[in-house]
């Protein structure tokens, strides 16, 4: 699932996003079968949602074998547990769940899953106290809880949780929020980019947005860019390309994308690309793979770069499926622009 990167000088010199190359590394990331590719496998289902994802928001939704998708998702069903796994014959867990929901969502096959069964297995995943796991063995961590709202609400299911534990869930993600305005994984952990946007869109799923300190949040996020444009996690961390998501997303539902420099963080995303193979890294010069590739784009699409779909901020979904749902929640947007620079 990886291929070299180009030289960081020519990367850094890339002033436009290579969409037919990016389709292309997309639909070639299951014929190359090297190492790479066989240590994956328990990302296997989620990388198909990554490169499906991105696929859509570049504007070619039938980039991937339909059929052939479907029959993969329908092939990685865990019977024991009534819910997905993330490749053949391994046990069934929420990461996966969500993936095997959105994919077959986005080739419009949701008729061909056991939605009842995915529901019983995600309600059972909360908790008394409003934790939730990702499988049997107990696990918790809030991109758990975001992943139980989220796959409950895309299934129109989200109704099925009890008042009180609703309550517990909200009250679960309040602990988990810190003295900057953040949120960790569990209650007391640091504030991260990536825990901070499952929270922020949980509770934009719950209607509870009043729960988060927007100004003080905003800022937290806004100072994660970096003078060359690119964003980090958390303090003192390295720029990534994948917090063009986890940041962007978070201060787009929070209404607060003009605190962002989008022309130094769009030139950082195009300047990750491997303009010879395709895909985007999460830095230039480094190797690409297709989860910095969906995530780059993604960050692109919310800065409105041109010859981009929409895409949802709440759900990392094309915009008008979650329309077309009937789902989403409010968040600010970009002007598409008609070109770049």
């Amino acid at each position: 699932m990886a291929t070299a990167g180009i030289s960081e000088s020519a990367a850094s010199s890339s002033s436009y996003l290579d969409i037919p190359l990016h389709i292309k590394y997309i639909q070639n990331l299951d014929k190359r079968q090297d190492l790479a590719y066989h240590l994956t496998s328990h990302l296997r289902l989620n990388g198909i949602y990554w490169g499906l994802t991105a696929s859509h928001i570049m504007g070619q939704p039938s980039a991937l074998d339909k059929e052939g998708v479907i029959e993969y998702v329908l092939s990685c069903w865990d019977g024991e547990s009534g819910t997905f796994g993330p490749h053949p014959g391994h046990d069934g867990h929420i990461l996966a769940t969500l993936s095997g929901i959105q994919i077959m969502l986005m080739q419009d096959a949701i008729d061909r899953i056991n939605v009842e069964s995915i529901t019983q297995f995600l309600l059972e995943r909360i908790n008394d106290d409003g934790s939730v796991s990702g499988d049997s063995w107990g696990e918790i961590d809030t991109r758990f809880t975001y992943i139980c709202l989220s796959s409950l609400n895309l299934l129109g299911k989200l109704n099925q949780i009890p008042l009180e534990k609703k309550e517990k869930i909200i009250e679960h993600i309040s602990k988990c929020r810190n003295l900057d305005g953040g949120f960790g994984r569990v209650p007391g952990a640091e504030s991260h980019s990536g825990q901070i946007w499952v929270c922020t869109a949980a509770l934009s799923i719950l209607d509870r947005q009043d729960l988060i300190e927007v100004p003080l949040l905003a800022s937290w996020l806004s100072e994660r860019q970096l003078p060359n444009g690119g964003l980090n996690g958390r303090p003192e961390k390295l720029e990534d390309v994948c917090y063009s998501w986890w940041c962007l997303a978070s201060i787009s539902i929070l209404g607060k994308l003009n605190w962002i420099n989008k022309d130094k963080l769009i030139n950082f995303i195009l300047g990750a690309q491997d303009l010879e193979d395709g895909g985007i890294a999460d830095r230039p010069g480094d190797w690409v793979d297709v989860f910095h590739t969906i995530f780059g784009v993604a960050g692109l699409s919310l800065l409105g770069y041109p010859g981009l779909q929409d895409i949802d901020p709440v759900y990392c979904m094309p915009a008008s499926l979650i329309d077309k749902l009937d789902i989403r929640k409010p968040y600010a947007t970009l002007e598409r622009m008609t070109s770049y620079p």
